[in-house]
């Protein structure tokens, strides 16, 4: 069976992008972003929300510039080789290859997908993460904590949820982001 795992970069005080939708502060570094590619590299599909889906959708087709690094082409092939499942009702079509449009968030489909799954299954995006928390959906969670206090905007998890967790790992990296990975009891 394939878990689901949520994976977010967010602020020290637990947001993802700030009230105006920024998210520049994010950014991964190249130690941080090599660190991500290796975590995503066993990845066979991912779930994204449509907002999620348009920030992800540029790799593809990946940046090809001479400011583009090794890193970076490394994470555009990782991205391109997933399935990628989009949960939109206003998007019409998607512009990536191997994507599909679902028009509904269905938790039993999610569960026959991890059944069926050879590969683990990522979610994108803290409002269809909030679905699949709800439902019971989520087996880890791997939190990037970068060092910034933003004040508000949209959040990382949930409000109202409680679930415990299990620290699986954890590290830190020199700009000062801190990598947290949780199993979700």
């Amino acid at each position: 069976m394939a878990k689901l795992i949520y994976s977010t970069i967010g602020s020290l005080d637990g947001y993802v992008a700030d009230e105006t939708g920024n998210f520049e502060w994010a950014a991964p570094d190249a130690e941080v972003h090599a660190f991500v590619n290796d975590l995503e590299r066993p990845i066979g599909t991912y779930l994204f929300g449509r907002k999620m889906y348009e920030t992800m959708v540029y790799w593809e087709p990946p940046p090809v510039d001479d400011d583009t690094s090794p890193i970076e082409r490394d994470y555009a092939a990782i991205w391109q080789a997933a399935e990628k499942i989009v949960y939109s009702t206003t998007l019409g079509a998607p512009t990536s290859a191997r994507t599909r449009i679902e028009r509904s968030f269905d938790p039993d489909a999610v569960r026959r997908m991890k059944a069926e799954a050879e590969s683990d299954i990522s979610i994108g995006g803290p409002h269809l993460a909030a679905q699949a928390f709800r439902a019971g959906l989520i087996d880890e969670l791997q939190v990037f904590v970068t060092p910034f206090v933003i004040g508000g905007g949209n959040a990382a998890l949930p409000d109202g949820l409680r679930r415990p967790l299990e620290l699986l790992d954890e590290r830190r990296f020199g700009n000062g982001t801190v990598y947290l990975k949780y199993r979700v009891a």
